[in-house]
């Protein structure tokens, strides 16, 4: 299973909020070039960069961070955040993204991220799919749409997206456990899907079980600052 340790960018700083909450916003460090080098060094190979800035303006903001990192580090980034308009993924892709994330855009432009997907292939473009009580929620988490999972997810799996992100925003940054039951769901309906799995994750124990449950991937952010899980014990695991 890919260990992808996660930075989200406000302000150009490295932060985590609590429940995709603007308002419960902790820094954890000034440079985010400083922890991405961190984790480079601790043998971790990939990051999930995401734009909180860009997701609240839906427009890319934080492309000289992604630069900064893709042009000092050989991590392999995923970027997000913002990302509405050709000219957002353009400037990704320039900057130093090796995949991007759509969520929204999925949501709200199905032509659009079925296009992005037809010109850059399935392996470059991942789609987003953040949760809340099964059904998909977009715009940095600040709204709900009535679109429920499984059928959102079918209708891209058949259309050739590979790579689905699903945060569970419930349980995002609670540091009380991932949502195992949901995954296991996803799995058993997209067997094929490289699925990644993000929020609440707390411990080894719990990367262990999403791996049982046949993730592809596991995206933390929080048990890492906070000292749950060590980059020895990630780097072990991958």
């Amino acid at each position: 299973m890919e260990i992808i340790p996660a930075i989200d960018i406000i302000d150009g700083k490295c932060v985590r909020l609590t429940q995709g909450d603007y308002a419960q916003k902790k820094v954890y460090n000034e440079d985010p070039l400083e922890v991405a080098k961190m984790f480079e060094g601790a043998g971790l190979s990939r990051l999930h960069l995401v734009d909180l800035d860009g997701a609240k303006a839906k427009r890319i903001i934080n492309h000289k961070v992604l630069e900064r990192i893709a042009s000092r580090t050989g991590l392999h980034i995923d970027f997000g955040g913002g990302l509405k308009s050709g000219e957002d993924l353009r400037i990704a892709f320039e900057s130093g993204a090796r995949q991007i994330t759509g969520g929204t855009v999925a949501v709200k432009d199905r032509p659009l991220f079925l296009h992005w997907l037809e010109v850059y292939g399935p392996g470059r473009i991942i789609l987003g799919a953040d949760v809340r009580d099964k059904r998909i929620a977009v715009s940095g988490w600040q709204e709900q749409s009535e679109l429920e999972l499984i059928p959102f997810l079918a209708g891209y799996a058949g259309e050739g997206v590979t790579h689905v992100i699903c945060t569970d925003v419930s349980k995002d940054g609670l540091l009380q456990g991932p949502a195992l039951d949901l995954y296991k769901e996803i799995r058993d309906a997209f067997p094929d899907l490289r699925l990644i799995a993000s929020g609440g994750i707390a411990s080894m124990d719990d990367l262990h079980r999403l791996r049982d449950a046949g993730c592809f991937g596991a995206i933390l952010g929080k048990a890492i600052y906070e000292g749950k899980v060590t980059l020895k014990e990630l780097a072990g695991m991958q």
